[in-house]
């Protein structure tokens, strides 16, 4: 049987367009080298809690369009992501808001909070060169000691004077006592988990896991017209230019006998000493109850700890320094000869890509190609 697309990868990218290529009247065959659908986002039952089984994912966007198209495969709850940040002890709230500065220094009013962060700024004179200098100049030392600097070198094993300033250009800063993460206008977790909702995504769709495109490359490109690769644009091409770098995620997974953890998803560990970088506890993505309203007695944690990608691991964020951003706009010019194979998502384009970037820029791929 011949297809009109192979979609290689079942993650966000490749279950949104294989799902948009049906609805279009295509032939579509999906394949996934991974042992289950949904990529990153998969989630995995274990004592009637969802775990995230590669890293948190809180579904978050201001495009009410891809709000709508995901409410198509799940119903959403209404998680808000209101992390902590521990250190050596001390618990702020996340992101920088009035309840972090009433922490940290006892100011009360917006006013106080304004005076106290701008004193400190005002110890970086000119360019920040590096990202330690950056993030004082916006949120002065006492925060960028206490709850940036050790996360951050935990998070790319690099000291903070190391690190390009570019990387914290932009800190949320608040000046209202207002826990709520992102900001966003809708969020929420899909109710059952991710992986209900890519199985709703691929409903009808033919799907094979555990095949490795790339070590059966001839014969799978002989099923389909055309090529959806969502897989790592240098691995495509044999590395030949060279291996772009990613930094990567390891998480310990612990089932434990009790209720309760932590009291909250996220905890966000910002000393330098402790080895990792947060624990998630995933019952509270939704508020610790089952999908029939019925209290979880047990709990699961992951503590996850940041490591440079090598050859083998799972790559997780690119790091998109000038000398990958180079050698991945070569790796562009190579896709863009290839006739019949369309690159997407995180790996195809080697970009960090929210939840609702990945949708959206699926179905743009979609709409583009699917005429």
């Amino acid at each position: 049987m011949k297809y009109d697309y192979l979609i290689v990868g079942a993650g966000l990218f490749g279950s949104v367009f294989a799902c948009e290529a049906k609805a279009a009247g295509k032939k579509v065959l999906v394949i996934d080298k991974r042992p289950n659908i949904a990529g990153n986002v998969y989630t995995e039952k274990t004592e009637g809690i969802n775990v995230h089984k590669y890293g948190a994912h809180i579904f978050h966007t201001n495009l009410k369009n891809v709000w709508e198209y995901v409410n198509r495969f799940a119903e959403f709850n209404r998680f808000t992501n209101a992390p902590v940040a521990n250190y050596k002890g001390e618990l702020y709230s996340l992101p920088f808001n009035m309840y972090t500065f009433n922490k940290m220094w006892g100011v009360v009013t917006p006013a106080e909070a304004q005076a106290e962060i701008d004193r400190q700024r005002s110890e970086i004179k000119g360019e920040p060169q590096n990202l330690e200098e950056q993030a004082i100049s916006l949120v002065g030392r006492d925060i960028y000691e206490k709850l940036i600097k050790g996360y951050t070198e935990k998070q790319w094993g690099r000291d903070c004077k190391d690190l390009p300033s570019f990387i914290i250009k932009r800190l949320p800063v608040r000046l209202t006592y207002d826990n709520n993460y992102f900001n966003a206008l809708y969020q929420g977790i899909p109710v059952g988990g991710y992986t209900k909702m890519v199985e709703n995504m691929l409903d009808g769709i033919e799907v094979r896991l555990g095949v490795d495109y790339l070590e059966n490359k001839a014969e799978l490109d002989a099923l389909a017209d055309k090529v959806l690769y969502t897989g790592a644009i240098d691995a495509y091409f044999g590395y030949r230019l060279g291996n772009l770098e990613y930094r990567s995620v390891r998480f310990e997974n612990e089932l434990l006998d009790i209720p309760n953890f932590q009291g909250n998803a996220a905890v966000n560990y910002t000393d330098r000493e402790t080895p990792w970088t947060r624990i998630i506890e995933h019952k509270w993505f939704e508020f610790g109850r089952d999908e029939d309203g019925n209290e979880l007695p047990k709990t699961v944690i992951s503590r996850e700890y940041s490591s440079e990608w090598k050859p083998g691991d799972e790559p997780y964020y690119p790091v998109n320094d000038e000398k990958n951003s180079k050698l991945y706009s070569r790796y562009r010019e190579l896709a863009d000869k290839e006739k019949n194979v369309i690159f997407g998502g995180r790996l195809g384009e080697y970009k960090y890509y929210d939840m609702d970037a990945v949708i959206a820029s699926a179905l743009e791929c979609a709409e583009k190609n699917l005429k």
